[in-house]
């Protein structure tokens, strides 16, 4: 996957091969129209394939002029299952592009300064990570991306090579199928 093979659209750099699922997940999003987005291949992301910051050039900036990757490994291994983009169903990927918005999302609110605090905390605290995640999944599911965020989550936990110990991480760190369709019920009140 060569970085050079992206799509430029208004202000987010998109590689071309994850264009048209990127281009759906940011479509529930018009809070991020303005909003600076690039979207780039890692060759290797630790116990994740996808994960959105802030550019560090722009931590400091004031809070609307940031810019943002969302960095994409270009492989992730899980246990003796190796997942690149190429692999992984459509409305998955929608799905895991939409929680990295969400993500997004709650960094806007946040000052240079909470940025740093919240990375630090990230790193060192299980329930700070768990609370960070679901904040995610809430914003993607309340911007409409429920059903692909139940897709990923049915991915990964009807996956049948992949071990319970993975399976057991993400579901204690992120909201489960039925909060999830509890989220989705409220909306549609």
């Amino acid at each position: 996957m060569k970085q050079k093979d992206s799509l430029k659209f208004s202000n987010k750099i998109v590689p071309d091969i994850i264009w048209r699922e990127t281009y759906i997940a940011l479509s529930h999003y018009p809070e991020l129209r303005d909003t600076p987005i690039e979207f780039k291949f890692k060759k290797n992301i630790k116990k994740s394939f996808m994960q959105a910051q802030p550019k560090l050039s722009g931590l400091l900036k004031n809070r609307k002029k940031r810019e943002y990757f969302v960095m994409i490994s270009e492989k992730i291994k899980i246990e003796d299952e190796v997942f690149d983009v190429t692999t992984v169903p459509s409305e998955v990927l929608i799905g895991w592009i939409g929680h990295e918005l969400g993500h997004i999302m709650d960094y806007r609110e946040r000052s240079g300064l909470n940025m740093l605090w919240f990375g630090v905390k990230y790193i060192t605290s299980k329930n700070y990570i768990r609370k960070a995640e679901r904040v995610a999944d809430t914003y993607a599911v309340n911007h409409g991306l429920g059903e692909y965020i139940i897709a990923t989550k049915d991915f990964i936990l009807n996956h049948a090579h992949l071990s319970e110990i993975y399976k057991k991480r993400i579901k204690n760190l992120y909201l489960s199928q039925e909060e999830i369709m509890m989220l989705v019920e409220n909306i549609d009140d």
